[in-house]
């Protein structure tokens, strides 16, 4: 499926067929290109926990609003903000770039990041979005649909997964085979009003 394709026809859906298994060939294909997502100074500040077991998906749904593609989806994808990341062997990050490259880029990860609680979560969630969009987009190109979702409470999934503590979920991704379309468009605004050309006036 040609990208522009996959944009469009990217819904979020609500209802899942629960019999539905994804192979482990398939979820490792949406893991690759999620993963090829880009982050800043390439940390890879996101964590991908892949929830399949039955009991836990219920849990995590009762903490979400008793959504119900949390639990009927194929697989639920919580995307995990690792917040020091940046400090956690950065010059693995690295280790295949020609030494100048290393030489300056490891100390700015340093300087960029540290005592900056704010960057540090800021970025980490920028990250997670971006590799939520290259696995809905994957999932799409693969037969599959998707439902981001922040619609539950952070606290208890965090401790439902047993999260570290330097560790924040970002948002979820349901993926599987949809069983019921979306609702039309809700309606989109039109280019000139999202779009600045330069500067606001």
């Amino acid at each position: 499926m040609h990208v522009n394709e996959a944009i469009k026809l990217r819904r979020s859906i609500k209802h899942y067929d629960p019999k539905h298994v994804m192979s482990k060939e398939e979820i490792h294909t949406l893991l690759s290109n999620a993963v090829l997502s880009p982050t800043a100074f390439n940390i890879q500040n996101w964590r991908f926990v892949v929830v399949t077991d039955k009991a836990l998906r219920q849990k995590i749904r009762e903490v979400s609003w008793g959504q119900a593609q949390v639990e009927e989806s194929s697989i639920l994808i919580v995307l995990v903000a690792d917040l020091m990341a940046w400090n956690k062997e950065p010059s693995r990050y690295w280790k295949d770039a020609p030494k100048p490259v290393q030489d300056y880029l490891v100390p700015a990860i340093q300087e960029y990041y540290n005592d900056k609680p704010g960057v540090q979560r800021d970025e980490a969630m920028r990250s997670c979005g971006m590799a939520a969009m290259n696995l809905m987009l994957t999932a799409k190109s693969m037969g599959y649909d998707t439902c981001p979702m922040d619609g539950f409470d952070f606290d208890k999934v965090s401790k439902l997964l047993n999260l570290p503590n330097d560790h924040t979920p970002a948002m979820f991704v349901c993926v599987g085979k949809g069983i019921k379309e979306a609702m039309p468009r809700g309606g989109q605004l039109p280019l000139d009003e999202v779009v600045i050309q330069n500067q606001f006036k």
